[in-house]
């Protein structure tokens, strides 16, 4: 294990995306901070600069060529050969992924903090109340803990889907289509079960693509509640277990994969 580990994070490091991602990832949150209007300081604050879209969107291109790739160069019997177990393989390249999605998440949190200091936005105390009654401080490490599951979710399915399909662009393109077009497809899923009175909403509004709302819902509760029809807290319990599902179904495909 240790040894799958090590060559999975090696591989990470010398992948160029990995270290322009941040200075993306800079770039579209000073970006926000110039477009987003002044009265909504706040907001832009606990979302940290729109982060966590920008942090989704660079998972997906990370993630989704972790295991297609291997497929596609036949890399992946290398790392078989060396294993004494696919589990070992698909663990090391979960924890990698995972461990970058942290450092993506802390990162973020870095840079809000500077980017506070720059003309972008009208300044607000990090002391003054906001959602919740809670400090904009609290607000905001909340909204980050809470995109950590929300992207661990989007994490599970580009592992469920790369080990479902070896071309590496139709990954990509799947998952993008997936992932950010979740909120959509979920309004659209929930409109249906409330048609001719089949009354299947409260079947429908647990589908995984409901769970992508968990942090929006946090910071901007009346709007995003009236979409999903949850609490924030079945959110978080929703996107768990489906996290849990989709990393095993993932496993399971890969076990079972030829090459």
């Amino acid at each position: 294990m240790a040894a799958s580990l090590y060559q999975e994070f090696y591989k990470l490091a010398h992948r160029k995306v990995i270290w322009i991602a941040p200075i993306i990832l800079l770039g579209l949150m000073v970006l926000a901070g110039y477009t987003v209007d002044y009265g909504e300081s706040k907001l832009l604050t606990a979302l940290s600069y729109d982060s966590h879209d920008w942090i989704m969107f660079i998972l997906v291109i990370v993630g989704a060529t972790i295991f297609s790739m291997e497929f596609q160069n036949n890399a992946i019997l290398t790392l078989l050969y060396k294993a004494s177990s696919k589990l070992y393989v698909y663990l090391s390249k979960l924890i990698v992924l995972l461990v970058y999605n942290l450092f993506l998440h802390g990162l973020a949190l870095i840079l809000t903090v500077v980017l506070r200091w720059l003309p972008l936005n009208k300044p607000v105390a990090w002391t003054t109340l906001y959602q919740y009654h809670q400090p904009l401080w609290e607000n905001m490490l909340k909204a980050s803990a809470l995109d950590l599951i929300t992207t661990t979710l989007v994490i599970s399915i580009i592992f469920l889907l790369s080990c479902l399909i070896n071309n590496n662009a139709v990954v990509v393109s799947v998952t993008f289509l997936l992932i950010f077009m979740g909120q959509f497809l979920s309004s659209s899923i929930l409109l249906a079960g409330n048609l001719f009175s089949l009354n299947l909403l409260p079947l429908v509004k647990w589908n995984p693509f409901n769970m992508l709302n968990l942090t929006a819902q946090y910071v901007n509760y009346i709007t995003y509640h009236a979409t999903s029809h949850l609490e924030t807290g079945q959110l978080f319990n929703g996107a768990l277990l489906y996290t849990i599902g989709f990393f095993i179904l993932g496993y399971l495909v890969f076990r079972k994969k030829r090459f």
